[in-house]
């Protein structure tokens, strides 16, 4: 392909052949490097035969780089395969060329370049033990000709040509979704543009809840009982559909497309660990929205190391006694359940001492936000992700019946979290990737829009290198999330992809978040324009759900435990 302008009007149908055979040959010298680095980080880490955590920590920067070099890696592999898998359905258009181009040689070059891990801080290849010489073999001529080729002036103008007047759009370009799955995103694209997209903005500023009302309609289509079985009351769709409705929601406020996060942890707890009366007695609520469920995991000074958790529940006679304390809860007011994780087993240490409660809770409002014996908390006021607001919690004596136990056994609680973390990192992913979408939206609309020196904003070609890049970044971390939500479909695991996913994609909606309040200019600062909401909700995508450097701890040590052993 020449490096001039994307056509606007012909579709090359599929890649052209020497760009195929670059990618796949990329992806191929590509995993030869990962098994180069998880090598050297292993000696790194190795002790006595066995990985030692004490180690992984002294040399984080290579541990969560090799994280880094992998997800980009897998990255790039989905990229390729979006590719093909557009080019044998004849959906492989001038936009979709563009995007693959432009991916693969900026992910290429930042590769053997250096990774943004975040804003400041850089990954490079010396870092996890690979030579200059050893780097530079790595660096085979199908490489470099994709980096040399897929990043030029002709090819940005022509992706950012070809979105320009797309602005509002939920995708630029073939996401390559099977019919159903864009039906469904339609249905929530109109939902969205109807009844969110007008008033988000002025819920966030007046920091709002998101009216029962909203939430009702929301019950009405099925989305908080979407991968809830039929038999109980759900659709029973998997993550794929997950993914389409939380990114769909999301673009539209961050907040509603998080209110189906809560039903859907509490759903998947209660399906993998809840016992047959508790599923039949709980689900179908779940599923209609009869009830609202809310997540109280974190406490104090424990952020993600949940082994530390002290809040404690007391067996006394049929019920359970709870009594500590718990932190950054999400919609916990208007919840009428709490899937709790206490301490039921003070002498085991760790993990294996929690378990696991639905508890059942009143509904509250501002004025009396915990109407419940032994519950009390204060609201924790936030820059974004407003909507549902976040509450510090204690419980002193709070009451919980002890049928409630899940699946009626004590110190199972971290095991059954666990069961939910691939889904809920690959819906998180799935929220990113909706602020990033309306990042891109808000920049490119306003680019179009604003005229500066005699021109529009669009026309400048930094501004137009920032929507292109915006534009594959988005459709490269769309496209991993929707792997690991096939993989997880398929039942196969998935929590090195899920991730993978979660840690480009929170990175990716800062970073468009970022550029599209830069287009802006001075009025991206201002509260009045939507960027400056939709930077402050993308800022916590990198925290919630594992901050991304524990993220990058854990995919480091699955990939240690995969890779570089020969």
């Amino acid at each position: 392909m020449s490096t001039a302008a994307l056509p606007a009007a012909e579709s090359p149908a599929r890649p052209p052949v020497d760009l195929q055979e670059r990618t796949a040959a990329a992806v191929v010298a590509l995993d030869r490097l990962l098994d180069l680095a998880a090598r050297r980080v292993r000696d790194l880490v190795i002790r006595d035969g066995r990985i030692s955590a004490a180690r992984m920590e002294e040399e984080q920067r290579a541990t969560h780089g090799l994280a880094w070099l992998a997800t980009y890696v897998e990255a790039l592999r989905q990229l390729d395969a979006y590719a093909r898998r557009l080019a044998s359905e004849g959906r492989y258009g001038p936009l979709e060329d563009g995007i693959v181009q432009l991916g693969f040689a900026e992910y290429l070059a930042q590769i053997f370049g250096g990774i943004p891990m975040n804003q400041g801080e850089f990954v490079r290849l010396a870092d996890l033990g690979i030579t200059r010489e050893e780097a530079n073999a790595s660096l085979t001529p199908e490489i470099a000709a994709l980096i040399e080729t897929g990043n030029t002036p002709g090819i940005r103008d022509g992706i950012t040509g070809l979105i320009r007047d797309q602005a509002g759009h939920s995708t630029f370009g073939d996401p390559g979704l099977d019919e159903t799955m864009e039906q469904i995103r339609n249905e929530m694209r109109r939902f969205a543009e109807d009844t969110v997209v007008p008033h988000a903005h002025e819920w966030h500023l007046k920091n709002d809840y998101i009216p029962m009302d909203v939430v009702t309609q929301m019950s009405e289509l099925g989305v908080f009982g979407l991968t809830i079985p039929e038999e109980f009351g759900g659709l029973g769709l998997g993550k794929e559909a997950m993914c389409v409705v939380s990114e769909e929601l999301s673009r539209a406020y961050i907040g509603v497309g998080s209110l189906g996060t809560r039903s859907e942890i509490a759903a998947e707890l209660i399906l993998c660990g809840g016992t047959e009366e508790q599923k039949q007695h709980w689900l179908p609520k779940i599923a209609s929205g009869k009830i609202l469920p809310t997540a109280v995991f974190t406490e104090p000074n424990t952020g993600s190391d949940l082994a530390s958790l002290k809040t404690r529940a007391v067996k006394d006679g049929d019920v359970w006694k709870v009594s500590g304390n718990k932190t950054w809860i999400t919609h916990p007011v208007r919840a009428d359940i709490m899937t709790l994780l206490v301490r039921t087993n003070p002498e085991e240490p760790g993990y294996k001492g929690l378990s696991m409660f639905i508890a059942e809770k009143p509904r509250g409002t501002d004025a009396d936000p915990f109407p419940a014996e032994g519950m009390s908390g204060g609201e924790i006021e936030v820059l974004g992700y407003r909507g549902m607001k976040e509450y510090e919690i204690a419980f002193d004596g709070f009451e919980v019946k002890g049928d409630n136990l899940l699946g009626q056994v004590e110190g199972e609680g971290f095991k059954q979290l666990m069961q939910t973390f691939e889904g809920a990192r690959i819906q998180t992913a799935a929220r990113a990737l909706g602020v990033a979408q309306s990042a891109l939206d808000l920049g490119l609309r306003y680019a179009g829009e604003r005229v500066q020196f005699g021109k529009e904003l669009v026309n400048f070609p930094r501004v137009s290198d920032k929507l292109a890049l915006m534009t594959a970044e988005l459709m490269i971390a769309r496209q991993l999330t929707y792997f690991s939500s096939w993989q997880k479909d398929s039942g196969k695991r998935c929590d090195l992809e899920a991730g993978m996913a979660k840690l480009l994609g929170a990175r990716v909606a800062w970073t468009a978040a970022d550029n599209a309040l830069q287009i802006h200019g001075g009025n991206g600062f201002a509260l009045e324009y939507e960027i400056s909401r939709v930077l402050c909700d993308a800022r916590i995508l990198n925290i919630f759900e594992g901050a991304a450097e524990i993220q990058a701890q854990v995919i480091a040590r699955r990939l240690l435990e995969t890779r570089g052993n020969s």
